[in-house]
Formats: C-alpha cells, structure tokens, sequence
C-alpha cells in the first residue's frame, strides 16, 4: 500500500509538473511578444496633436519624442512600428480591444487607470503646471477661482485642479492642441498639462509662459500595455532599463525638448 501510494503521488506530481510547463509554453506562445515578432510589426498608439511629444510632419508623417521611442522599441524587437494616432480619452479603450500593443502616449501611472492596464516602469517624468497669457496674474491654483482651466478629456488634470481649487472652473477638450488655442484666444484663462509640453508651446509662442508652481507632484509616465500578460510586460521593463542606461532616453529628451532631462526616473519619497 504505501509503494502504490508512493507511485501515486510521484506520478500525481509529474503530471502537475507536466500541465505548469505546458501552461507556460502556451502562455509564452499567446503572448503579445510573441504576436508581435511573428507578425513583424509593433502597433504603437500615440498622440500625434501634443507636440513635441506626438505629431505629423510635413510629408504626414508621425514625428515626435513618443513616436522616437516607439520605433526604438520596435527596432530592439527587430519589427517595424505601426503608429495609431489617437488621444488621451481612447488610450484605454484602444489597449482593452487589442487594436494596438502598446500605448505611448504621455500616459501617467496612476492606481486607477492600473485597474483596466499595465504600466511599465517610468520612461519620463513631468510636473503638471499652468500656461497662460504672458499679461496673466495668474502664478499658482491659489490663482484659478472663478477661472477658466483648459484641460484633455481622459486626463487627470481636471480632478487635480478641483482638488486643489474647487472654485476652479473645469473645460474639456478633445486634444491638447485644441486646449491650447482656447488659451490663446481668450476662451480659457489658463491650461494644465505636462510641463515638457507646455514648455515647448510656451517657447514657441512669446505670448504663453508657464508658471513655476506644479498643480501636482511628479507625474511618471510609462508604457501602457494589456494586463495579464507578464511575458511582454518584462520584455518592455528590460528593454527600458537598456535604453535609459544606454543613454539613448536621454539623447531623445535632448533632441525633441532642447534640454537633458529635468527629473530622475526613480521615485524619491
């Protein structure tokens, strides 16, 4: 009896043994990496209206540090990149559908949105701060009651103003580009939105300038991706250990802003 339980429980253990590798290799072969390298191509969802991160050039090409670093990601894969034009409000919907990859798109971590996706680990970092007309008395939030405040619909920087200044009146806009011409012709006193990108609207156009105070504390920005895929999730945390440590994160930063990064990628507390 206990040689035939012995027996029992060796082969109750193989088969177990037998079913997890079998489980692995099938979750392996299902994996977006795989997917992705067997077709050839990487479908990467950026903002092609939040320049300098995400635009078209003259030719209607997609151009842009979001869309730099998508095509450096899909190099190390050896594919090509696809690049989806889409907007703040469709970064969600568009990975819960599979339409695309991978979301590189200025897309803040944040436990919320972590309920539907996954992020990988920070790839840049941004205050969000306020850009007005440069004749504005506006400084800070302290600033914003009974004020107009441009914001993108599927940001969090709406429920960040209210927070900070209930008094503060909310607009939404469907892309960055439109929340910025509302500033300039007088439809919003002032605009909330990453401090890389306001920086490069406010540089470009004399009449802007962005004021010192962050609405709220650093914001990481990361690589969305579908969840319950660890395969592709660890793929895209070593690559991105690479490309920063390589120096090309930086090169990118300097080439598409003007300036070698502003804030560290690890979170200081």
């Amino acid at each position: 009896m206990a040689a035939i339980s012995v027996s029992a429980l060796a082969a109750t253990s193989l088969l177990a043994a037998c079913s997890s590798s079998q489980s692995s290799a099938t979750r392996a072969q299902n994996s977006t990496l795989q997917k992705v390298t067997r077709s050839g191509t990487l479908r990467v969802a950026s903002c092609l209206t939040f320049p300098p991160f995400g635009s078209t050039d003259k030719a209607n090409k997609p151009q842009g540090f979001d869309v730099d670093v998508a095509k450096a990601m899909a190099k190390a894969l050896g594919v090509k990149a696809k690049i989806v034009d889409t907007t703040s409000a469709n970064r969600i919907p568009n990975l819960r559908t599979h339409k695309v990859d991978a979301v590189i798109c200025n897309f803040t971590t944040t436990a919320e949105r972590a309920k539907q996706v996954a992020f990988s680990d920070p790839y840049i970092v941004a205050g969000e701060v306020l850009m007005v007309k440069k004749s504005s008395d506006i400084s800070g939030i302290k600033d914003l009651s009974g004020k107009k405040v441009a914001v993108t619909k599927g940001s969090t920087n709406g429920a960040a103003v209210q927070e900070g200044n209930p008094k503060a009146q909310i607009q939404e806009y469907d892309t960055s580009a439109a929340a910025v011409l509302a500033v300039k012709q007088g439809q919003a006193d002032a605009m909330v939105e990453d401090s890389n990108f306001l920086n490069s609207q406010a540089k470009a156009d004399p009449a802007l300038k962005v004021t010192k105070e962050s609405v709220v504390p650093l914001e990481y920005n990361a690589i969305g991706v579908s969840q319950g895929d660890p395969d592709w999730s660890q793929w895209i945390n070593t690559w991105l250990r690479e490309f920063n440590t390589s120096g090309q994160s930086a090169a990118l930063y300097k080439k598409w802003f003007g300036v070698k990064p502003v804030y560290p990628l690890n979170p200081s507390y």
